[in-house]
Formats: structure tokens, sequence, C-alpha cells
């Protein structure tokens, strides 16, 4: 069994510890006692170092915590040393959730089903879906009233038993470690938590979305926080010279271009379809028919997809009598085939049989189909056939 001296110490960055057992290589040790915190409860595992080798990975195995090194380590009494600005880093997100998590239950009776410590910014997952953004920002004005006041953290043990009065019952007998923010919180847990609300640092929430049935907070704290909004600040810094506007003004001026701009990309469409159209009937009058008094076109494209232009060339074309199209992409690759009305070919049918012979997957109805072939090989066996179609 592994004494776990962050369970009365979460400060503990520094301490001494004896090898009980190591494996062949020497690259997973056990300790009698460790500071180092394993992944457990959503939060990632401490790093540092090993008799000067680095902690790879920290690992519960029941009643034991083995230790992952990146090269052996020999000795019996090691000298251990915690990455402490990540062990603060994961101290400040943890106890921010646990804040945050107190909020949502005091506020909207939104309780805390699942929590994820992430390298980048973290998440929790509450019960109240239909949580809406101006509710999720009044937890976050409510939060940060919490950190400012710099309410005591506590940490004890407590025999389980249904007087404890936590936010979440817990289903473990016998002792429980209770992490305590006075006035506010009582929940079982295991982790590294400050030792008072104040060095949480700023919470900032950025995103509220729905996940597995519940609504998904992401959010930062402390150093986190900070860097995060710096970073925010500056993209939008950039985005006001860009528009050579006042940072203020800068979303409702992108709001506008953005809609300036699809409202241009729909007339270009627009127009770029009628063009098709027109040069799918000047194609008609270029193109000779052939001694069945056919006109066929076929064209080869090397990427793109088939798209509104296409399709307009392809059916402008076709809308004149005895006319066939044929386009075919080679990357991916794919086929558009379109028959006149009246031409004695059933674009569907014969695209689907062509296309199904070479594995791939097509059909439309009588004047107009596409689909897809597996590879380039499989487009040129279809195409082949689709040209001969009488």
């Amino acid at each position: 069994m592994t004494a776990r001296l962050y369970y009365d110490d979460c400060y503990l960055a520094e301490f001494r510890g004896r090898v009980v057992e190591r494996s062949a290589d020497g690259r997973r040790l056990y300790l009698d006692q460790t500071a180092f915190y394993p992944a457990s409860g959503g939060q990632p595992h401490d790093l540092g170092v090993i008799a000067g080798v680095a902690v790879l990975e920290v690992v519960e195995e029941d009643e034991r915590i083995a230790h992952v090194t990146a090269a052996p380590v020999t000795g019996d009494e090691v000298a251990c040393r915690i990455d402490w600005p990540r062990r603060f880093d994961h101290m400040q997100q943890h106890s921010g959730q646990h804040l945050l998590s107190a909020v949502l239950v005091d506020l909207f009776q939104a309780q805390t089903v699942g929590f994820h410590l992430g390298a980048e910014v973290s998440t929790i997952d509450v019960t109240a879906v239909s949580l809406d953004p101006a509710q999720v920002m009044a937890a976050e004005v409510r939060a940060n009233e919490l950190v400012f006041e710099n309410r005591p953290v506590r940490i004890t043990c407590e025999q389980a038993g249904a007087d404890l009065d936590l936010r979440r019952a817990s289903e473990r007998e016998g002792p429980l470690r209770i992490v305590t923010i006075e006035g506010l919180d009582r929940s079982a847990c295991g982790g590294t938590h400050v030792r008072a609300t104040g060095e949480i640092g700023p919470i900032l929430i950025r995103r509220l979305d729905k996940a597995h049935g519940c609504a998904r907070i992401e959010f930062v704290c402390g150093s986190r926080a900070v860097r995060r909004a710096r970073a925010d600040l500056d993209a939008l810094s950039r985005v006001a010279r860009v528009l050579t506007a006042p940072l203020d003004e800068a979303p409702q001026l992108v709001a506008a271009q953005s809609e300036a701009l699809q409202a241009a990309e729909r007339a270009r469409r627009k127009l770029a379809v009628e063009l098709a159209r027109f040069k799918g009937r000047e194609l008609y009058e270029a193109t000779p028919p052939d001694v069945a008094g056919r006109r066929r076109v076929v064209r080869r494209l090397p990427s793109g997809a088939i798209d509104d232009e296409l399709r307009a060339l392809a059916q402008s074309f076709t809308a004149q009598p005895q006319a066939v199209f044929v386009a075919a992409i080679e990357t991916p690759p794919a086929i558009l085939f379109a028959a006149a009305a009246g031409a004695g070919i059933h674009a569907g049918e014969a695209l689907k049989a062509a296309l199904t012979a070479v594995g791939g997957r097509g059909g439309g109805n009588a004047q107009l189909a596409q689909g897809s072939a597996p590879s380039p090989a499989a487009l040129d066996t279809a195409l082949s056939e689709l040209t001969r179609a009488r």
C-alpha cells in the first residue's frame, strides 16, 4: 500500500521515498509514500522527477501507485520532485470546478455529473440540458464573487454517513476525504486543491454545448484564464485593426461583413449557374451529331465536386434534343450523367448499372444522375461503359 502524501498536503512538492518494488527494466516504481497524484476523478496525473529521472505517468493500482519513468531508476531511497506549476494549475482548475459546480446547483439546481480537466480547458457536464448562455454568465459572475471572498478550502477525513451534507452523495463506505469550501460546498474528492478560493484565480466560462443528454460547460481558471483572456483580446484586436474599427465595434462589423459576403456569394453562384446554362446551349450548338444524330460530350476534371454549376451545364446541354452529357471527376472519383428526354437512355439506370459493376454507388432520374467510384481505375471502367450507352 502506498501512503498518499498529497491527501494531507497538496502543496508538498519535494519528498523522499523508499522503493518497495520495481519492474525488471527499472522504469516502473512503487514507493512506500508519494506526493505524485495518479490520474483519477477527471484530474490528470502529476509529472516531475524521481532521482533526477523524468516521471512520464502515475497510475493508480488499487491500493498502490505506480510511477512510470523515462529511464531506469536505481537505488532504494530516492529524492522526488513534483512539477509544481503543473500541479498548482491542476489545483486551480479542480477547486474551480468544485466552486462552479456548487454555484450551478445553488442558482439553477444543475447537478454536475461529469468532469474533465484537460491540458488547455476543463469541462463539466450538468443535468440542466436547457441551461442558456445568460444563466451560465450569471454563474460565472457569482463564482468570481466567491473567489474574491477568499473563502477557506479545507480537507478533512470523515466517516461515510447520511449526515455529511455532501453536494452529491457518495456510495463509498468507511472513511471519506471531504473537500469543503466554507459556507458553500462539501464534496467527497481525492484530488488536489488550493487552500482558499482566492488561489483559484479568475474563472472564465468559454463555451456551452450539449453532450450525452447534458449541458457541457467549458471553463478555465487562474493563470489559464488570464492567458486565454489575453489570447482572445489579442485576436479581437487584430480583427479590429484589419477593420480599422474600435475594438468594441469589431464583432458587429464582422457580422455585417459576413452577411454581405454571404449575400455576394449567393449572387455569384446564381450568376455562375446562369452562365453555365448559357454555356450548355452554346456547347450543344458547337457539338456535331454522331452517325445516329446524337450529340455527346464527355468531360474529365482532375478534381472538385459535382456542384450546381456542373449540373446546370449538363441540364442545359441535355435540354436540347438527342443530347448526352458525361462529366468525370478524378479526385475524388465521381460521375455526373445526363441524357435528353427522348434520347432513349435512362440516366439513373445507366449510371447505377455502370457504377454497381465496379463497386461504386449512384443513381438518379431519367434525365440526371450522379454517383461515386471506389478508385480511379473503377471510374475509368464506368466512364467507358457510359460513353457507349445507347
